[in-house]
């Protein structure tokens, strides 16, 4: 005979195993990775349109490359003694094989590699550029985070001044359609050929030798690695030293001395002013003769807003022919920030927003929205029901120009009443085979 349990009197206390499951901790970003919420990324699709479209017109073509590649692509093209490589990289290993894999912390390497390995410039120089995400183990601040994103250009075979001209007038290009021409300035040196760098080097390691006792211990670890690199210090103490510095623009060669007046008399010509700063050498190992920076004073200290120059060398250093080449980045989290402060772009709104009460008008709204849609238009159906007022709350917020109203009424008429949100009018009320020539010009 089995025996069976008698049930708990009423009243018992749960036993342990009863009990409801803790609630789950919510979990949030990485530190220094950010949410793009809608209303934000709007303004970064504005923004991402305009400067695909200036692309564009200078003759640059889409190019798309991994985010993660072999790490030694970046300690071969951007350089052992650099920040970026000594400290920033996120680097792991792949459980499938052991290789050393790293995300990736700028774009040019990895540009580089893919039109060395596919022999893109086999037949003639390419113009390509691509947008996404970049990585760097840096600490977080306004304008400076762990992921952020870069539009890159890239002209491939290129070797005069011309080509680097031709980047730096687009962009003024940009500045000036994205109505922030005013306060970007800037900023060009040439820091020349290897051979110059290297009588270069010598010069500041001696100057700096002199100082020795006003170098801090970063400066003193990169002496004789990168001196260049110390002309990028912002430690308020070395800034006398660092301005006494002898300066490669006044003793460029010949050919890079030809190079440098060449893209000032183009800039000259296309009516770009520009300042030239000798202390300007950029981050990133692998640049020659032309460099060049953006810069604005309203994002505090993170002010270079788009950088680039010439990288002759490159394509060697990573294992193919001599091609010379040039390009730049553009900040797009710096740029958005711009843009919020300057509000000098417009997102994109609806059209219209559709309110309805009742099955027979729910239907009408989504031929409505179609009808508008197909016209190139956008409108939102309000979704998941709701009073009038409630609706109309939500049309307000959308930004919408118009709600448009439909009840039993209309529904029983096949029209729709308009309403004006954004500017003066008389609600309307129209037949809806009238209402995409009331609402949307001809294209």
């Amino acid at each position: 005979m089995t025996e069976t349990a008698s049930p708990p009197p009423p009243n018992a206390p749960a036993s342990p195993a009863a009990k409801s499951p803790a609630k789950p901790t919510a979990l949030q970003a990485v530190r220094g990775m950010n949410d793009v919420l809608p209303d934000e990324a709007a303004l970064w699709e504005r923004f991402e349109a305009i400067a695909r479209g200036v692309l564009t017109r200078y003759g640059y073509r889409n190019l798309r490359v991994p985010i993660v590649e072999p790490t030694a692509l970046f300690v071969r093209g951007i350089g052992e003694a650099t920040d970026v490589v000594e400290h920033e990289m996120y680097t792991f290993e792949d459980k499938l094989n052991g290789e050393s894999l790293t995300l990736r912390p700028e774009a040019t390497a990895g540009v580089v590699r893919a039109a060395i390995e596919h022999n893109l410039t086999y037949e003639r120089p390419q113009r390509v550029w691509l947008a996404g995400p970049m990585f760097r183990h840096e600490r977080p601040q306004k304008g400076r985070y762990r992921q952020f994103h870069q539009i890159n250009a890239e002209a491939l075979g290129f070797a005069g001044p011309d080509v680097d001209a031709e980047q730096i007038v687009l962009l003024a290009r940009l500045w000036r359609e994205l109505g922030l021409a005013d306060g970007i300035r800037l900023k060009l040196n040439s820091i020349g050929d290897a051979a110059e760098r290297r009588a270069h080097r010598a010069a500041l390691i001696e100057h700096f030798e002199r100082h020795r006792d006003v170098l801090d211990d970063d400066a003193r670890r990169r002496l004789h690695v990168n001196p260049l690199r110390l002309l990028d210090s912002k430690n308020p103490a070395m800034q006398d030293v660092i301005e006494a510095a002898p300066k490669l623009v006044a003793n460029l060669g010949v050919e890079s001395r030809a190079h440098f007046d060449g893209l000032q008399q183009a800039l000259a010509d296309a009516g770009v002013a520009w300042e030239i700063d000798g202390r300007l050498v950029r981050g990133l190992d692998y640049y020659n003769r032309t460099v060049f920076e953006w810069v604005t004073d309203r994002l505090g200290a993170q002010g270079t807003v788009a950088g680039g120059g010439r990288y002759d060398g490159l394509f060697e250093r990573l294992g193919g022919r001599s091609v010379p080449a040039c390009g730049f980045a553009i900040g797009i989290e710096r740029m958005v920030l711009l843009l919020q402060d300057a509000a000098t772009l417009a997102t994109d709104a609806p059209l219209a927003y559709v309110v309805h009460a009742g099955p027979a008008a729910a239907r009408l709204a989504v031929t409505a929205a179609e009808a508008l849609r197909d016209a190139g238009a956008a409108v939102v159906v309000n979704g998941g029901g709701g009073s009038f007022k409630s609706q109309m709350k939500r049309a307000d917020a959308s930004g919408a120009h118009y709600a448009l109203l439909l009840g039993d009424d209309e529904a029983a008429a096949s029209t729709v009443t308009v309403k004006p949100l954004r500017e003066a009018g008389e609600q309307r009320t129209l037949p809806l085979a009238s209402l995409v020539g009331a609402l949307v010009p001809p294209r």
